[in-house]
């Protein structure tokens, strides 16, 4: 009796422990779209994809710069602007203080959206200014609308939900503890970025080796992962980096090019 009691309990412990492990499985949201780039120059292709997916060039967007330094938030020229991408309809949206961020008069402009660009920066400021607020609700009802979320660099990693290179005390950490969680429009992914540039190509292995269950996904500049459903296509001029936990040919990471299509469920190129 005390044996079958014993094997119970390894059994029943056995159960608990497998429905705590995380899933392996990645995934895009289920409405909407997504245009992740990894920083410097944006092509004129993502460009066009993004104001396309967004309903055309006099849609409402909300450009959210709030990862850039404050002395560059009064720039009034190029990307870092309210004059996004040449576009008539763009709202700058911004602050520092999250009771701000979860008041009724500053989701406003999100709630009549179809599409959101974050800039470039540290994505920590992201993380003080709108996880768990009233903001990052209505962000994600962008996407339940059919909208389109985009963003380059700190505005790319953004959008994973295990956040990369959070740290306030340098970009160069990649975990840091109380600024691992992202805004989570792509479910168990890390996101890197400007890898091509800044010799980060082995990088996400430390974060994949600490989390199997997540995908990672680095960017090249002026490069874009274009995500619908569960599937991506890269687009741009530069590749992307996917490393899955596998070595191929001496690697831990593989890489695709533009015009290639990925599918994060399976976690497979699609041929």
């Amino acid at each position: 009796m005390k044996k079958l009691l014993v094997s119970l309990l390894v059994f029943l412990f056995a159960v608990a422990a497998q429905a705590q492990k995380p899933s392996a499985v990645s995934s895009g949201p289920k409405k909407g779209s997504l245009v992740i780039v990894g920083g410097g120059r944006i092509p004129q292709s993502i460009r066009e994809k993004f104001i396309a997916l967004a309903g055309g060039p006099d849609a409402n967007i909300v450009y959210i710069p709030t990862a850039a330094e404050d002395q560059a938030l009064n720039r009034q020229t190029g990307d870092e602007s309210p004059r996004l991408f040449g576009l008539k309809n763009v709202t700058l949206l911004h602050t520092r203080d999250r009771k701000v961020a979860n008041t009724e008069a500053f989701v406003a402009p999100l709630r009549k959206a179809r599409g959101v660009w974050f800039g470039g920066g540290r994505q920590w400021r992201l993380v003080d200014s709108y996880l768990g607020t009233l903001a990052q609700k209505e962000l994600m009802a962008v996407l339940d609308r059919g909208g389109v979320i985009g963003g380059s660099s700190a505005g790319a990693t953004i959008q994973g939900s295990h956040l990369v290179r959070g740290a306030q005390a340098g970009n160069q950490i990649m975990m840091a503890k109380g600024y691992e969680i992202g805004f989570g429009y792509l479910k168990n992914a890390a996101i890197d970025q400007h890898i091509d540039t800044r010799k980060r190509e082995n990088d996400l292995i430390e974060v994949i080796t600490a989390h199997p269950e997540l995908l990672g996904i680095g960017l090249y500049e002026s490069t874009a992962i274009v995500v619908q459903g569960d599937k991506f296509e890269v687009l741009g001029d530069g590749k992307v980096a996917i490393t899955d936990g596998k070595e191929r040919d001496g690697k831990r990471y593989y890489v695709l090019s533009v015009g290639e299509r990925f599918d994060l469920r399976k976690r497979a190129k699609l041929f």
